[in-house]
């Protein structure tokens, strides 16, 4: 049996699992809408209560938010998590801390050097290299914007 591109297509449909985007698009809102709300909490009560400069208080924030979603990670709950919230999890810091730790577990068994050292960037490194690369190039379009004024 030969399959071409028509046929492939059609099996691709027969067992591809059906997503129930009732369900999954609420729960993805809600579950991001929950990590923001609680990183912005977090900076008001930094804000009002400790005294703390907003500035200093979204790093403490996002650092904590990255550690937490480390070691949920680690633990295997953001897996869990995530199953059920979908793309809700991928909130920028979060899903980022979220693969950096995956990539380091899933190469653990390869040794610190060999396996963690070289492919905890896998997934990570391209969001690295190509957020550096855009905001390189929309700085130099931002100060060549600036020489004209």
């Amino acid at each position: 049996m030969e399959i071409n591109k028509d046929l492939y297509e059609t099996m691709q449909q027969q067992t591809a699992p059906k997503t129930k985007s009732w369900k999954t698009i609420p729960l993805a809102f809600l579950i991001g809408g929950l990590i923001c709300t609680v990183g912005e909490a977090g900076i008001h009560i930094l804000t009002e209560f400790v005294g703390m400069d907003r500035k200093p208080a979204a790093a403490w924030i996002s650092i904590g938010l990255v550690a937490v979603s480390a070691i949920l990670t680690g633990l295997g709950l953001y897996a869990k998590i995530a199953k059920h919230a979908g793309a809700g999890t991928l909130v920028p810091i979060t899903g980022f801390a979220n693969s950096v730790v995956s990539s380091a577990i899933e190469s653990r068994t390869e040794g610190w050097i060999l396996g963690i050292g070289t492919k905890i960037f896998a997934i990570a490194g391209p969001v690295i290299l190509y957020g550096t690369a855009a905001s390189m190039l929309y700085g130099l379009i931002y100060f060549l914007f600036t020489l004209f004024k």
